[in-house]
């Protein structure tokens, strides 16, 4: 049986308020918001975009659908987790400050901001998984307790996993800083003497106690070594280093059993939404932005694997070329593949148009 995807289709560069009331005609017209239930707590997971990026998906989407929860007697709030790299986004508090710059405040979205992961990153609770690489995966706290969950993410290329959508802004996006980690290293961290203040704060945190201070440097004992990034959450300075050395297709195979573990954490109660619009090279955590289709449209499911499944095709389909022609020559196929062979999601889908 194939999954349906509901497809919402817009012109290039249609303004933005044209699209939300197009997006807003199609949640209503088909009672998609019908799993939330008055009371539950509805977290809207999206991407606030890295300083000086602008494909992010724009407040005013979230405003309406906010709006939408509320009419269900129910407590939407916007969310996000921290990065593992060094930035605005690598805690909470600057974090939160770019998504109000973004235009992410409460006057505009009518949405409390609530990071998922807690202040640095480490709230985070255990989902079991029949997966093939994991048995459980790390995933942010709150996206573990709400009652529900709508996934509203912004379809580009990727460097390390060729394309981000739904099943990368839950996989990556939606895992603590533990479980983003887990995804990207095969090396237990090093200590960038340059960087080192000699603070402490990496051995005062550390649970393992694999961490001394040595003449003013931190020190790593690899033997003792836990590799749980407590000491790249802590650490200010950029002090903490990781060998990035996943190969994109094992990125990406861990990258979708994470998200398996949100799906699995909210079964029915959860929405996908990829937007189809602004797509460019890189995600939207890259300072830098270049168009690279013509804006495609919304889709919409309750599956993120046919989602997805349905948004590469319409990318390439519109482009006239696969997209390792257009953004990163990596083998971008591999999250829908091995969600299939796993089990998870249904990656054969019929796509619905919504005129």
């Amino acid at each position: 049986m194939k999954e349906k995807v509901l497809f919402i289709p817009v012109a290039d560069n249609e303004d933005d308020e044209k699209v939300c009331r197009k997006l807003e005609a199609a949640l209503t017209a088909n009672n998609l918001l019908s799993f939330i239930q008055a009371k539950d707590l509805v977290a809207f997971k999206t991407h606030f975009g890295e300083e000086k990026s602008q494909g992010f998906v724009r407040p005013l989407h979230f405003k309406m659908m906010g709006t939408l929860v509320r009419q269900r007697q129910a407590l939407p709030f916007l969310t996000e987790t921290s990065t593992l790299y060094s930035g605005m986004r690598h805690q909470a508090v600057s974090h939160i400050e770019l998504a109000h710059r973004h235009g992410f405040g409460f006057e505009n979205t009518g949405l409390p901001l609530i990071m998922a992961d807690g202040l640095t990153g480490d709230e985070e609770l255990d989902v079991p998984i029949p997966g093939k690489i994991y048995k459980k995966v790390r995933i942010a706290a709150l996206i573990v307790k709400v009652q529900a969950l709508v996934v509203v993410s912004h379809f580009t290329g990727h460097l390390g996993s060729g394309f981000g959508a739904a099943l990368k802004n839950m996989g990556m996006g939606c895992a603590s800083r533990r479980g983003k980690l887990e995804q990207h290293s095969t090396a237990t961290p090093s200590v960038k003497k340059k960087n080192c203040t000699g603070c402490g704060a990496c051995a005062q945190w550390c649970p393992a106690q694999a961490i001394t201070l040595a003449d003013g440097t931190a020190r790593i004992d690899k033997t003792a070594c836990i590799g749980c990034a407590e000491c790249l959450t802590v650490c200010r300075f950029d002090a903490i280093g990781y060998n990035w050395s996943a190969t994109y297709e094992q990125l990406q195979r861990k990258l979708v059993e994470h998200a398996w573990g949100v799906a699995a954490a909210k079964k029915d109660k959860a929405l996908y939404i990829n937007f189809l619009t602004r797509i460019s090279k890189d995600c939207d955590c890259m300072g830098g932005y270049r168009k690279i289709v013509p804006d495609i449209g919304v889709l919409i499911a309750r599956d993120p694997v046919a989602l997805d499944a349905a948004s590469l095709d319409l990318v390439e389909e519109r482009a006239g070329k696969p997209l390792t022609a257009l953004a990163y020559d990596i083998p971008h196929r591999v999250q829908i593949d091995y969600a299939r062979e796993i089990g998870f999601g249904r990656p054969d889908y019929s796509l619905e148009k919504i005129t």
